[in-house]
């Protein structure tokens, strides 16, 4: 059984009673990730995170959150909402935040990004930066995973935001060794060991002298060698717009390291370790979740009081697209070169999302083992055709085609009561456009009072987005 499998055993679970776990995201060494949902902000989708909760530091957590979760910016993700819960009689803590189509770290296995693109995701990662120094606040954890884009935008994590200094050796200087390190990563996709910094970390000669200087600066094993953000946002970005931030601190005595958070377990049995690159992981039973949360356990208002600050408005920072948006869907579309092989799979309720189908399996063999399949017709009935809205700059990163197919449940007026992605494609970003497009196709009515399923094919290219739909016929 894979790690996914095991995981998506949680799936249809509802966290204290609201937040559905309706798909696996994925996991790292101490959490998990599921797509949920959150009514309250009258969001469809959002991510949820969930962590082992240790004894011992769940307050600071928690704490931090909700800290996390007043702050507003509009490079750090929103923090929506947090509390306790329980998996299988096991204590956990989560965090709702805004959901993320992409992440750097889904981007660097196929390719590094060019010294221009480096610049274009620091603009808005310093203007972060700089936010949260000014007010004694770090991030913590700058690794591509945290670098997320949402609605073409990039933004930094924010469920690691803490206050400088409470915890060892983590301040403004740690952070822009962090960003060094990530940098160097993004232009080499090698991450350099921070417990064995090189004198000179190898750059590409695209990188300017400044800028590659600022970098190496970055990467000092001395904490007051480092660039402030005002200094290296000099070298990347001299006429942009300045606000003051703070001189990273000189090192000095810091308060007793900080536990480890404990890696994240199943419920009943160890969770499994994921070396790499190799997974051996053991069967878990599915899970069991409170249906409210307990009394001595409460939800954390995200309305909590705050350490006083005062946020920079928002409205005063220019958005800026995310410049790596879609280049893992264009260098990936090898994975879904073609359309044979879909895999049909049928859901209770509500459909739920599958795996990727392998473009080398056979159409002939999956015909032969699925239960249902598309077959195209000379004229289909359709009488409104929603083709995904893709932005400039979106569509100049495809190469080729990329190709995703949702397929829906159509009532007897002709409209579409529920969709499922059957074919993702390799980018979020594009399998997201497809799904909202989707819900607003419109069929003729039927005189079946019986639910129709629709395959709704789409292919984003350079030239835009086209889309067409056959129905699904049952053998």
């Amino acid at each position: 059984m894979t790690e996914t499998e095991i995981w998506s055993k949680w799936e249809s679970q509802v966290v204290n009673g609201v937040f559905p776990l309706r798909r696996f995201l994925g996991r790292s060494n101490h959490s998990v990730v599921f797509l949920t949902d959150c009514k309250a902000q009258k969001l469809s989708n959002a991510a949820i995170k969930i962590i082992p909760a240790d004894p011992a530091r769940a307050e600071t957590q928690l704490s931090r959150w909700r800290m996390g979760a007043a702050l507003s910016h509009p490079h750090l993700i929103r923090l929506l909402e947090a509390g306790r819960c329980k998996l299988g009689g096991h204590p956990f803590l989560f965090v709702v935040t805004e959901y993320a189509e992409q992440n750097l770290a889904q981007i660097l296995p196929h390719r590094a990004l060019t010294a221009d693109e480096v610049r274009e995701m620091l603009i808005p990662t310093l203007d972060a930066l700089a936010f949260l120094h000014r007010q004694n606040l770090v991030h913590g954890q700058l690794k591509p995973p945290n670098f997320l884009v949402v609605n073409d935008q990039l933004k930094l994590a924010s469920d690691t935001i803490r206050t400088a200094g409470e915890t060892a050796g983590v301040d403004a200087a740690s952070d822009m060794l962090e960003l060094g390190a990530t940098i160097v990563e993004a232009l080499t996709r090698i991450r350099p060991a921070l417990d064995n910094l090189p004198e000179a970390p190898s750059l590409p000669a695209t990188l300017s002298p400044g800028f590659a200087a600022a970098v190496r600066r970055c990467l000092s094993p001395e904490p007051g060698n480092r660039p402030t953000v005002s200094e290296l946002r000099d070298q990347i970005d001299p006429a942009g717009a300045r606000t003051p931030d703070v001189p990273p601190p000189q090192a000095s005595a810091a308060p007793a390291p900080e536990p480890e958070v404990p890696p994240v377990r199943a419920p009943s049995v160890p969770a499994p370790s994921v070396p790499a690159p190799s997974v051996t992981v053991p069967s878990v039973p599915v899970p069991s979740i409170s249906a409210r949360p307990a009394a001595t356990a409460p939800r954390v208002p995200m309305s909590a009081p705050v350490p006083p600050a005062a946020p920079r408005p928002s409205a005063a920072i220019p958005k800026r697209q995310a410049p790596w948006l879609v280049p893992a869907g264009a260098v990936g579309l090898v994975l879904v070169a073609l359309w044979a092989g879909s895999r049909v799979l049928h859901s209770r309720g509500a459909a739920r999302s599958i795996a990727d189908q392998t473009a080398s399996q056979p159409a002939a063999s999956s015909a032969a083992t699925q239960s249902a399949t598309a077959a195209p017709v000379a004229a289909s009935p359709v009488l409104h055709e929603e083709i995904p809205s893709v932005s400039r700059r979106a569509r100049e990163s495809v190469r080729g085609q990329i190709k995703v197919a949702v397929r829906v449940t159509v009532d007897r007026a002709g409209n579409v009561v529920a969709e499922n992605l059957e074919v993702r494609g390799s980018s979020r970003y594009f399998a997201r456009l497809a799904n909202e497009a989707a819900r607003k196709w419109k069929f003729a009515p039927a005189d079946s009072p019986s639910a129709r399923e629709w395959l709704v094919q789409f292919e984003f290219s350079r030239g835009g987005a086209t889309g067409h739909a056959v129905p699904v016929v049952r053998q």
